[in-house]
């Protein structure tokens, strides 16, 4: 694994408890970085802060609660003194339904967490980042919000989202010195799998041409990078981890 420099740098990764979150939230403590977790999941939190070390912080929260959203922001920017990174990666996919059959409260509650918490998100720590002139946020979109999945409608309308979001306060952000930039990964064999049906992870795995699923080490390789110093000259784009799906 190449070590990337984080020293003295402070990062807030949103469903670090698993999954994606957790391990770009390893990626960036083995760089160097102090890190706080954001989780629904209180038990799988505490897991994985004793597992991380590091001075890592955690807090309990449901990122479609602006209130608790604003905070977490808040404790954490107190705790660590700043925050120079944010990675979004909660999200949910919701049921395989076509659209016309798709339950209203599920879609609701996809766009809740995948959209709207992720704006809450964003909304709440850019200040923090302003006050220094300095940050990194990445967003995990998904390819699905390029092509569109069937059956798979909010999913990939709320990813769609992500990315116009993305580009949108990355112009709004681009004469500062914060980069917000988003990741569009084909899918990753993760607990979220959980959520959707056989057919439909049959159906993802046959349009990478490699083959294969992506791992989540192979998407924090590139989070960490976009949550990095390095990363200067890129802000509000769209980086592709899909195995060779993506076709724009």
């Amino acid at each position: 694994m190449n070590r990337l420099d984080f020293e003295g740098r402070t990062a807030v990764v949103t469903g670090g408890a698993a999954g994606i979150g957790l391990a770009v939230a390893k990626r960036l403590v083995l760089s160097g970085a102090r890190v706080a977790l954001w989780d629904l999941d209180a038990k799988a939190l505490a897991t994985a802060a004793a597992g991380l070390g590091h001075g890592t912080l955690t807090q309990t929260l449901d990122v479609a609660d602006a209130h608790a959203v604003e905070r977490a922001a808040a404790a954490t920017a107190k705790a660590f003194g700043r925050i120079d990174a944010l990675v979004c990666s909660a999200g949910i996919a919701g049921p395989n339904r076509t659209t016309w059959e798709f339950p209203v409260d599920d879609w609701k509650r996809v766009f809740d967490i995948n959209v709207h918490g992720l704006f809450y998100c964003n909304r709440a720590i850019v200040p923090e980042m302003m006050k220094r002139d300095y940050g990194r946020i990445v967003n995990i979109a998904s390819v699905a919000g390029k092509e569109g999945n069937p059956n798979a409608s909010a999913y990939s309308a709320s990813k769609a989202a992500v990315i116009g979001l993305t580009k949108s306060i990355g112009k709004e952000l681009a004469k500062t010195g914060i980069r917000v930039n988003c990741v569009t990964p084909a899918a990753v064999r993760t607990a979220i799998f959980d959520q959707i049906t056989q057919q439909h992870i049959d159906f993802m795995l046959s349009k990478i041409p490699m083959g294969r699923f992506g791992t989540v080490d192979e998407i924090a390789a590139m989070v960490c990078w976009l949550a990095s110093e390095d990363c200067s000259f890129s802000t509000g784009a769209v980086f592709d981890l899909s195995g060779g799906r993506a076709t724009y």
